[in-house]
C-alpha cells in the first residue's frame, strides 16, 4: 500500500520555502568601530624608530644571523605549543562542518528480519526495511547563526595559532639574545680573571723583592677568587638559556649545546626600524583579531538564542518495506511513504529561552569589553617597548662612556701602584670598577637587542598577512 502525499502539504512545502529566504532573527554583526586617534604613538618615535608602514612578517631577518634564521625555521617545525595550536584550527573546521551538516537533509536506514509467533498459528516472517529522512527548515535563522558562530570561531582559531607564532619567535630571539649575553658576560669575566691573576702575580714578585706586605698579596688573593666566583652563575645561565632554547624547537635539552658552543655576539638592530602607526598594530596583532572574531562569534550565538523563541519547521519523510518473506520485501505492495512537514514549538518554558538571550546578550557585552581591553593592552605594550628601547639605549651610551673611563682607571692605578706612587687598595677598587662596568655594559648590549625584540613582538610580527 502507497500514502501519496496530499495536495495541502504540497502548499504548506512551497510556503515554507519561501520563508526560507527570509529573517534570520539576532543581531546582524558589523565589527566594531577602532578607537579614532590612532594616527600617531603617544610616545615620540626615537633613535630610528620610523612610523612608516611595517612588514615585521620575518623581523628575526633584520638582525642579519644565520644561526637565529636557523633556530627560528627549527622552532616552526618542532615547537609543540605550535603543533597543539594547529590542531586546534583543525579542530574548530571539523566543529564547522558539524554545524554545516544541518543545512542538508539527514537520511537514515534500519532494517530487521524476525520470526513471529503467536500462540499455535505457525511461526511466520517478517522483513522490514526504513528509510528516514528529515530536513529543518531554517526560516528564523537558527541554523545559519550557528554555522556563522562556528565560521567565527574557526577564524578565532587561526588569530590564536598566529599568536603563538608571535610568542615563539619573539621567545625563541630572548632566549638565543641571553645565550649571548651570558657568552659575552663569561668572556668579560674571564678577562678580569686573567687581569687579576696577572696582578696577583705583581703583587706576589713584590712581596718577594720586600715591597709589597702580606696584605695586599691576600687582597689580590681575594679579589681574584672573587672575580672567579662570578663564573658558575653565568655559565649555569648559559646551560639553562640553550636548555630552553631546544625545547622551543622541539628537542631535547642538551641537543643544541654543539650548535650554540660558539660564542658570537648579540644581534644588532639595524639603523632604521619601520614600526607603522597605530592604526596598522590594530589590523595586524593576532590577539585583537581574535578577540573581533570571537565578538562575532558570540552575536551570532545571541541570534541562536533568539531563534529559539520561535516555532522549529522541519520536513520529514519515512518509505517503509515490510514483507512475509525477504524476495518480496521491496515490492510497490509492500510499500508505506509518509511525507509532510512539521513543527515543534516550546509553548511555555518558565522564562528560559528568554533567560538564555540575556545571558548570551551579556556574553556579547564581555566579549566587546575584551576587545575593547586587547586594543588598550596592545598599545601599552608598544608604548612601553619604545619607551624601554630608547632609555636603554641611552643607558648602554653612558656604559660605554663609563667602561672606557674605568679602563683607564685600571691602568693608571696599576701604573701608579707598580711605581710606589699608590697604595695597592686604589688598583683593587679600579679593578672591581671595570669589572662591574664591563660586565653591565654586557647586559644592557644584550637588553637593547631584547627590547627591540619585544617591540617587535609587541607590534604583532611573527606571521604573514594576508
Amino acid at each position: 500500500m502507497t500514502r501519496k502525499c496530499n495536495k495541502p502539504f504540497a502548499h504548506i512545502l512551497a510556503f515554507l520555502s519561501l520563508l526560507w529566504t527570509g529573517c534570520a532573527v539576532g543581531p546582524d554583526y558589523t565589527p566594531p568601530e577602532p578607537p579614532t586617534d590612532l594616527g600617531q604613538w603617544q610616545q615620540p618615535p626615537e633613535y630610528g624608530l620610523d612610523v612608516s608602514r611595517a612588514d615585521v612578517s620575518e623581523w628575526w631577518q633584520v638582525f642579519d644571523d644565520p644561526r637565529l634564521n636557523e633556530l627560528v625555521n627549527r622552532g616552526f617545525s618542532g615547537n609543540l605549543d605550535l603543533d597543539t595550536a594547529r590542531s586546534r584550527v583543525r579542530e574548530a573546521r571539523a566543529a564547522r562542518g558539524i554545524e554545516t551538516a544541518a543545512r542538508f537533509p539527514a537520511l537514515t536506514a534500519t532494517g530487521s528480519a524476525a520470526k513471529v509467533k503467536e500462540g499455535d498459528q505457525p511461526t511466520t516472517e517478517l522483513y522490514v526495511a526504513d528509510f528516514d529522512a528529515a530536513w529543518e527548515l531554517d526560516i528564523f535563522g537558527r541554523v545559519s547563526r550557528r554555522i556563522e558562530a562556528s565560521t567565527a570561531d574557526m577564524q578565532a582559531s587561526i588569530e590564536a595559532l598566529r599568536g603563538v607564532q608571535v610568542s615563539l619567535v619573539a621567545e625563541i630571539a630572548l632566549n638565543y639574545v641571553e645565550v649571548s649575553s651570558f657568552q659575552n658576560r663569561i668572556r668579560v669575566a674571564e678577562a678580569n680573571v686573567e687581569a687579576q691573576r696577572k696582578t696577583l702575580q705583581v703583587v706576589t714578585d713584590r712581596f718577594e723583592l720586600q715591597l709589597a706586605n702580606s696584605l695586599e698579596v691576600e687582597q689580590a688573593k681575594s679579589n681574584l677568587a672573587g672575580s672567579q666566583a662570578q663564573l658558575p652563575p653565568l655559565e649555569s645561565g648559559l646551560q639553562r638559556a640553550m636548555n630552553r632554547l631546544a625545547v622551543l624547537t622541539g628537542e631535547r635539552p642538551g641537543i643544541l649545546d654543539d650548535f650554540l658552543q660558539e660564542a658570537s655576539s648579540i644581534p644588532t638592530a639595524p639603523p632604521e626600524i619601520a614600526i607603522g602607526i597605530p592604526a596598522d598594530l590594530i589590523r595586524r596583532r593576532p590577539d585583537i583579531r581574535r578577540a573581533e572574531r570571537e565578538l562575532a562569534a558570540q552575536s551570532a550565538r545571541v541570534g541562536v538564542a533568539k531563534a529559539d523563541l520561535y516555532p522549529r519547521f522541519t520536513f520529514n519523510g519515512t518509505l517503509q518495506f515490510s514483507a512475509a518473506n525477504a524476495s518480496s520485501l521491496f515490492d510497490s505492495m509492500s510499500r508505506l511513504l509518509n511525507i509532510g512537514p512539521a513543527f515543534q514549538w516550546n509553548i511555555f518554558d518558565a522564562g528560559s529561552v528568554r533567560s538564555n538571550i540575556k545571558v548570551q546578550g551579556e556574553r556579547q557585552k564581555q566579549a566587546l569589553i575584551n576587545y575593547e581591553r586587547t586594543i588598550l593592552q596592545a598599545l601599552e605594550d608598544v608604548e612601553n617597548a619604545m619607551v624601554s628601547y630608547a632609555r636603554e639605549l641611552d643607558r648602554q651610551e653612558s656604559l660605554k662612556q663609563t667602561v672606557a673611563a674605568a679602563r683607564k682607571s685600571a691602568d693608571l692605578a696599576e701604573s701608579l701602584y707598580k711605581d710606589g706612587l699608590r697604595d695597592f687598595i686604589y688598583v683593587l677598587d679600579a679593578q672591581r670598577g671595570l669589572f662591574a662596568a664591563e660586565d653591565s655594559l654586557a647586559v644592557s648590549n644584550a637588553e637593547v637587542t631584547a627590547n627591540l625584540i619585544r617591540l617587535y613582538k609587541a607590534l604583532g610580527g611573527g606571521w604573514h598577512q594576508q
